[in-house]
């Protein structure tokens, strides 16, 4: 193991050891004499680097199905630990090599972090790709086979789920009636095509980690942040806000994955049980994130049917028709292209054969 991985791995087990107590190669736990009467084969104990820590996603889905679900379908014979990978002590860029180095078994990764370093990913999430959660979902779908061939091919991932968190929305400090308000405003963004949409609004672009966001706002750094409209509901970040822009500008899609030794290493049966729950999970989330979409904006702004949130007194600011056709040209003048420069001739490959017809013909008048 190369020098700086030793330090990451040093970095993970110091932050596992304080809740979670994680192991750096699989093997099977110790038996428990319980759980080998309920089967002859020796229990498993899995370890999962999961999505950003408090958000709906995790708390409900992510951390019951590992701890929960999965010890229940099997009985005891399979147990899981799950750390938030905002929470584990590790950079999000650094995820896809432990994963390749057999220092993660399991790990979830956001495809914006990723992106930075492998501009291939950014596909998943360009902003201002997808203005419904039904086209996000096509997009993903779409581009899921890719995903799963450059992942086993370049790091030996096995792509097991495709998760998004609710609508990415623009929450800001001070008043503003549209886009062409936010010329000269901070704008925290977390992936490069945020940053690209950002710099075209005549905005400051600000990369922002989701666990400093708060600190970032509070602080004056930043004038307006771009995030979940639910998961920011969730931060408090109503309570320093006072506008919410009510128009998708990415998804925060997410990609599930596993080692290829672990997953390898996995009695065939376990592998079958994960291929047929994971999928479940997967539907719950996008379910999840589908109604956190416009929940969250209910939530921010005060409205009735605020279940899952806090109340807030948040002005809800619709996009306009002049708005949604800006973002339409920004994305094709800006967005795209930046994304070409950053990835090559690669990645306009992938865009004339997955994402152009999706795009094209969900353009067309209805």
């Amino acid at each position: 193991m190369q020098p700086r991985r030793k330090g990451v791995a040093a970095r993970i087990v110091l932050a596992f050891a304080a809740g979670m107590s994680l192991h750096l190669s699989f093997a099977a736990d110790p038996p428990n004499p319980q759980t080998a009467k309920q089967s002859d084969a020796p229990p498993l104990k899995l370890h999962v680097l999961g999505g950003l820590a408090n958000v709906h996603q995790y708390t409900r889905h992510e951390k019951p199905f590992w701890t929960e679900v999965l010890p229940a379908r099997t009985k005891g014979r399979v147990t899981a630990d799950i750390v938030p990978f905002d929470q584990a002590g590790i950079r999000g860029t650094e995820t896809l090599r432990l994963m390749e180095a057999g220092v993660l078994q399991f790990g979830t990764l956001l495809v914006g972090i990723a992106a930075s370093t492998n501009p291939e990913f950014g596909a998943a999430d360009l902003a201002a790709l997808a203005p419904d959660v039904g086209s996000m979902r096509r997009a993903a779908a779409a581009l899921r086979p890719y995903m799963a061939q450059l992942l086993r091919d370049r790091y030996g991932i096995e792509l097991l789920a495709v998760y998004a968190y609710p609508a990415q929305m623009l929450f800001c400090k001070d008043r503003f009636t549209g886009l062409r308000d936010l010329a000269g405003r901070r704008i925290r963004t977390s992936t490069p095509s945020q940053s690209d949409l950002v710099d075209a609004l005549g905005a400051t672009a600000v990369k922002t980690g989701f666990a400093e966001l708060m600190a970032s706002m509070k602080s004056g750094n930043t004038d307006c942040a771009i995030t979940g409209s639910m998961s920011g509901n969730t931060l408090g970040l109503h309570e320093v806000t006072t506008h919410i822009f009510s128009m998708p500008v990415s998804w925060g899609t997410s990609v599930f994955a596993a080692s290829g030794a672990t997953w390898r290493a996995l009695p065939g049966d376990v592998r079958e049980l994960l291929s047929v729950e994971l999928p479940r999970l997967e539907a719950e989330i996008w379910a999840e994130a589908d109604r956190e979409t416009l929940e969250g904006v209910i939530c921010n702004t005060g409205g009735k049917g605020c279940a899952n949130g806090r109340k807030g007194t948040m002005v809800e600011v619709k996009p306009s028709a002049a708005d949604v056709e800006r973002l339409r040209q920004i994305f094709e003048s800006v967005v795209l292209p930046r994304w070409f420069k950053r990835c090559g001739n690669e990645c306009a490959k992938l865009w004339n054969q997955t994402l152009k017809p999706i795009s094209a013909s969900e353009s067309k008048p209805r």
